[in-house]
Order: structure tokens, then C-alpha cells, then sequence
């Protein structure tokens, strides 16, 4: 029987991480795996867990395996374990019936259809995934993924780097856009945001702009004007979809940040971490491209009318240069629409209104107003009519 990762264990062992009882067992099972995956005979391993925002419901932790041969030589690797959502721990937060639906419908496993043949053959040059060298189960709709720990360039990236990325994720989504990848998708155009706009912003979104006492808080009493602007607009969501759902669709990676982009030596990309695996509208995937790094407070929200300057034509460049035939102005409507829909309602931290004054807190409260805003432009500018 493999071994178990208990709920609210103090973290996972390089035993439970391999599907073994014992330690020596483990201790084989890692040296047969670096051994297999970089050629590396360690004669001593260890494990190390890897911090990372607590905010995705299938991931139960990150990890990377260390090893040092009878040479001195070092290699390693990277685990991720996926979970089924019903182990989240923030699951309880949610309304039940809410709970039940996500429980019953998220699909953990997605990250899996990186490495489905069909989508590696869909990767333009430029553009990959980590090697993955072994997915083990671990018992209790846990899984343990073992994969490349890829070697990322360091710095801040640039706007040559979001322009990289932009042209890239067009020519994988014009790509990804053919009958026969689309077909991999048991689910109808723009299921997952709908749910998204359904469930998390109308609870996290919808619910706190209508909340008149919230709103005197001095942090919001000075945007009136944005509150009213995001009331106005939730009225249109529906439709908003309905117009998403109808325009051209691709199957996106779905959670496309420069996290999940992972920048390296050679000029190229990495891709990780697949999210939103249903089909959506062509210029979906520029939308957390375009919010991720503010949304790790890694970029100002100042920034934005920039990078949405630099990603917006090289996406249609990597449209028009696989040979998809697009209305560039469809495109760039369902890009504005879609973030809007995804970041614009429901990413004011509230939280931190009931903590403790800072400046800091302070910061990162205005950000996000800031982001909501220029999201409201642009879409006022882009969006579908």
C-alpha cells in the first residue's frame, strides 16, 4: 500500500513523496529516479520543500530533490503534488453549495495534458515544458510529479520578455485553435471563467461592491466612481460571456503569468502549471500575462497601459505568423473582456482593511485599485460591444 500524505501533516517525506513505506526503500527509489531522469548516481539525496502563494486549490506542495554523486557532482529535481480539491485547505471558506459544486467539478489533474502528445506537438518552437520523468501515485487522489527543475534567468523581466511571451502564447493558441486539439476538451467554450464569474466573483466580486458599509472603510470611500463602474459592468457579464463564447476558440494554457513562464539561457520559455483547460476565446491567455506580476506585487499597477502596449500586437504577430485568420480587433476585444472578467471584480484585497494600518498594507490595497481600473478602461477602450 503506498505510502499516505495525511491532511495537516507537518509536510510530506521523501518516503511519501516516492510511494514508499520506509526510508531505505525511498532512498533506492530516489537514486533509481536521478539516476534515470539526469543520469546522476547520488550517493546522498535530500529533500527540500519549495515556498510558494498558497492559492491554488490542486496543488498540495512543491518540492525539489537534491543529490550528490561519489564526485562531488549536484543534480535535481522538482516535484509537484496535485491534489484533489476536496484536501484544499480553504475549502471550508467557501459557501457549501459552493464547495460541493467545486469539489464535484474542478479538475485537478489538468496540469497532466502538458505532457498529452497532442499538446506537446501544438508547442512552437520557443516554447516547452519541463521534461517530466515520473508521475506517482500516491493513494487518495494524490499525485506526485516529478519533473525537470528548470534553471530560470534571473532579473526582472523586461518588455522585450512580455513581448517574447506574447508572440509565443499566439502562435501555441493559433495552434491549439484546430479541430482536433479542441476536441481533447470534453467542455463547451468558456466553461471555466463562467464558472469562475459565477462562483468566485460573484461571491469575492459581487457581493463586497454591494456592500454599502464596506464601501465608507477610508481606504474606498474615495472611489465612488469605481465602485459604480464595476456595478455597471457586472450587470453585463452574461452577455459578456455569451459574446466570448461565440468568437473563435483555442484551447489555453489557461494561468499564462511570467511565473508559468519560465524564462531561460536559451532565449526560450518554459511552460508550467495549465490551468482554465476549456476552450476559450483567442486572446484569453494575454490576460494574466498581462495582471500576474501585479498581482505578486512584482510589478506596479503604473505599468500596466505599458506591457498591455507591448503584448497586445505581438500576440496578433504570433496569430498571423502560425497563419490563423483572425479579426484583430475580436481578438483584442475578448483579451479586454476576458481579464476584466477574471481580475477586474474581484481583486481588491479587502483583507487588508482588517488588519493593521501600514503603509505597506496601504500600497498594496491602492494597487489593486489601480489595476481594477485600468482593466475597466481598457475594456471600455477593446471590449465587445
Amino acid at each position: 500500500m503506498p505510502a499516505q500524505l495525511a491532511d495537516h501533516s507537518p509536510g510530506p517525506t521523501l518516503s511519501m513523496l516516492v510511494g514508499c513505506t520506509d526510508t531505505a526503500a525511498a532512498a533506492g527509489t530516489a537514486r533509481s529516479l536521478m539516476r534515470d531522469a539526469v543520469g546522476l548516481d547520488p550517493v546522498t539525496t535530500s529533500l527540500v520543500a519549495v515556498d510558494y502563494p498558497y492559492g491554488s486549490p490542486a496543488t498540495g506542495g512543491l518540492f525539489r530533490l537534491l543529490g550528490t554523486d561519489a564526485a562531488g557532482v549536484t543534480a535535481s529535481l522538482f516535484c509537484k503534488v496535485l491534489q484533489h480539491v476536496r484536501h484544499w485547505p480553504s475549502l471550508g471558506l467557501l459557501p457549501p453549495e459552493a464547495a460541493a459544486m467545486f469539489v464535484a467539478d474542478f479538475p485537478w489533474r489538468s496540469e497532466l495534458e502538458l505532457w498529452d502528445p497532442i499538446v506537446q506537438r501544438s508547442l512552437p518552437e520557443g516554447l516547452r515544458s519541463p521534461r517530466l520523468h515520473r508521475v506517482i501515485d500516491l493513494g487518495d487522489d494524490r499525485l506526485a510529479v516529478w519533473q525537470e527543475d528548470v534553471t530560470e534567468v534571473d532579473g526582472e523581466w523586461q518588455l522585450r520578455d512580455f513581448a517574447t511571451a506574447a508572440r509565443l502564447l499566439g502562435r501555441w493558441n493559433a495552434r491549439c485553435a484546430e479541430p482536433d486539439l479542441l476536441a481533447t476538451s470534453p467542455l463547451p467554450p468558456g466553461y471555466a471563467l463562467r464558472m469562475y464569474a459565477q462562483q468566485a466573483v460573484a461571491a469575492r466580486g459581487l457581493q463586497p461592491l454591494a456592500d454599502d458599509e464596506l464601501w465608507s472603510h477610508p481606504w474606498l470611500r474615495d472611489h465612488a466612481d469605481l465602485r459604480s463602474r464595476l456595478l455597471t459592468r457586472a450587470e453585463h457579464i452574461p452577455a459578456m460571456l455569451d459574446r466570448l463564447d461565440g468568437l473563435p476558440q483555442s484551447l489555453p494554457h489557461g494561468d499564462a503569468s511570467p511565473q508559468n513562464l519560465l524564462r531561460t539561457a536559451d532565449g526560450g520559455l518554459v511552460a508550467i502549471d495549465l490551468s482554465f483547460r476549456a476552450p476559450h476565446a483567442l486572446g484569453f491567455d494575454l490576460g494574466q500575462l498581462l495582471v500576474g506580476l501585479v498581482h505578486a506585487e512584482e510589478l506596479p499597477a503604473a505599468r500596466l497601459p505599458d506591457v498591455a502596449a507591448v503584448i497586445a500586437p505581438a500576440y496578433l504577430d504570433g496569430l498571423h505568423a502560425a497563419g490563423a485568420a483572425v479579426d484583430d480587433g475580436a481578438v483584442l476585444g475578448a483579451f479586454a473582456t476576458s481579464v476584466l472578467l477574471r481580475s477586474g471584480f474581484d481583486g481588491l484585497r479587502y483583507d487588508l482593511l482588517d488588519g493593521p494600518p501600514s503603509p505597506t498594507a496601504r500600497h498594496a490595497f491602492d494597487e489593486r485599485l489601480a489595476l481594477s481600473r485600468f482593466l475597466l478602461e481598457q475594456e471600455a477602450e477593446l471590449g465587445l460591444r
